[in-house]
């Protein structure tokens, strides 16, 4: 069967007939505040601001935790990203002295949208589009680059110049003060977190998962220190062609990230699956960011609720899917976590309901979902009594 990373190569190629925003080599417009950090010849990277060709507050274009709570459509989330202009231009990880380096940390402190003026090296061009972070529109390399000056987050501005605070501690204590993960994520990006001789640019890719991650890893302490949940409850949420069901079960914390990509592309009907049990994997899920991303959501929602559960999680994706990055599956999941629970006495029944309104066979899940297959033989289930029920 295709990879996961295979197959999503194919699914990101398939979007780049979308067509982003038209610009010349002059830009003067606003940054939502956002920035990017490749990955590609690390540590000599290309780093850059994303500019809209607008001025005033842009700033729901970089501010995903506002678009699943906000109702917005597919349509209208791509619509701002592709309106984002990726400038660019190579920087070592290291070289955090430098003034154009500067201006990128003071854009992702900001407090609002930065006004900005860009001279490009050539006309930007092209859409970029993945699985792992979100898309933006055209991109080109940068000749000259200006920012106003503009007020500081006043939490971000607190961790910046504490050189002796760890990133880790820096995350986590953000994360507990309530400041967006986003914010969080392109503040940690762009190396302002951290004991000092430690700081560096991190990729965004790696820096959002590193943020899921060490969030995740605060919480799950927190988490096993709860009272064990004493019934099996299903959250549900639906949104941007995919549906979601958090299955939790009264055992100490495990969990399970099932996907399944159906006709998205033409007839697929793909399942990927990855799980831990009580201790953390401690190899990297081939699953990708999401893996971290939904674990992290879970967690949050169980912490809060002061309880402790294991966690299966099943996301189905649709034909009309458009990969966006991993802020898909946290807000999803976040939102699914909000929903009242519905409660069950048997895993049968709970998977019945989800069955109800998934399109996908429930034994495919089960084919492929280690902790599911155990959790059902540990009920004392057989794989025929779902078969005939459960569809």
């Amino acid at each position: 069967m295709i990879g996961k990373g295979a197959y999503l190569k194919q699914l990101t190629a398939s979007t780049l007939q979308m067509r982003s925003v038209d610009v010349g080599k002059e830009l003067e417009g606003s940054s939502p505040p956002s920035v990017f950090i490749g990955s590609w010849n690390y540590p000599d990277i290309f780093a850059g601001p994303m500019i809209a060709p607008q001025h005033g507050d842009t700033t729901i274009m970089d501010m995903p935790e506002s678009w699943i709570a906000g109702n917005l459509t597919q349509e209208e989330i791509i619509g701002y990203r592709l309106n984002l202009v990726r400038g660019k231009s190579m920087v070592n990880a290291g070289d955090l002295g430098s003034r154009y380096v500067e201006k990128l940390q003071e854009i992702s402190l900001s407090s609002s949208s930065i006004e900005s003026d860009v001279s490009f090296s050539s006309v930007p061009a092209g859409t970029t589009f993945s699985e792992e972070h979100m898309p933006f529109g055209p991109s080109a390399g940068i000749e000259r680059f200006e920012i106003e000056s503009g007020r500081w987050d006043h939490k971000l501005e607190k961790v910046f110049y504490d050189t002796d605070l760890r990133s880790t501690e820096a995350v986590t204590s953000l994360h507990r003060q309530g400041v967006p993960f986003s914010s969080i994520q392109k503040a940690f990006s762009v190396g302002t977190m951290g004991v000092d001789r430690n700081r560096h640019l991190v990729p965004t890719r790696w820096s959002i998962t590193a943020c899921d991650t060490m969030i995740g890893d605060r919480l799950l302490a927190e988490v096993k220190k709860n009272t064990v949940i004493d019934t099996l409850r299903v959250h549900q949420f639906s949104s941007l062609h995919n549906n979601y069901a958090v299955l939790l079960m009264p055992t100490g914390w495990q969990y399970e990230w099932s996907e399944a990509f159906l006709k998205v592309l033409g007839n697929e009907e793909l399942v990927f699956s990855d799980h831990e049990g009580y201790k953390k994997k401690t190899e990297y899920s081939h699953l990708g960011g999401c893996y971290y991303s939904c674990k992290m959501a879970v967690l949050e929602a169980l912490a809060r609720q002061q309880e402790q559960a294991g966690a299966i999680i099943l996301r189905e994706a649709h034909r009309g899917y458009v990969p966006m990055g991993v802020f898909n599956v946290r807000e999803n999941v976040r939102s699914a976590m909000l929903q009242p629970a519905q409660e069950f006495e048997d895993i049968r029944s709970a998977l019945f309901h989800i069955s109800e309104s998934f399109s996908l066979p429930m034994t495919r899940f089960i084919e492929e979902g280690e902790l599911l297959r155990q959790s059902i033989r540990q009920r004392q289930c057989r794989l025929s009594d779902f078969s005939s029920a459960v569809n």
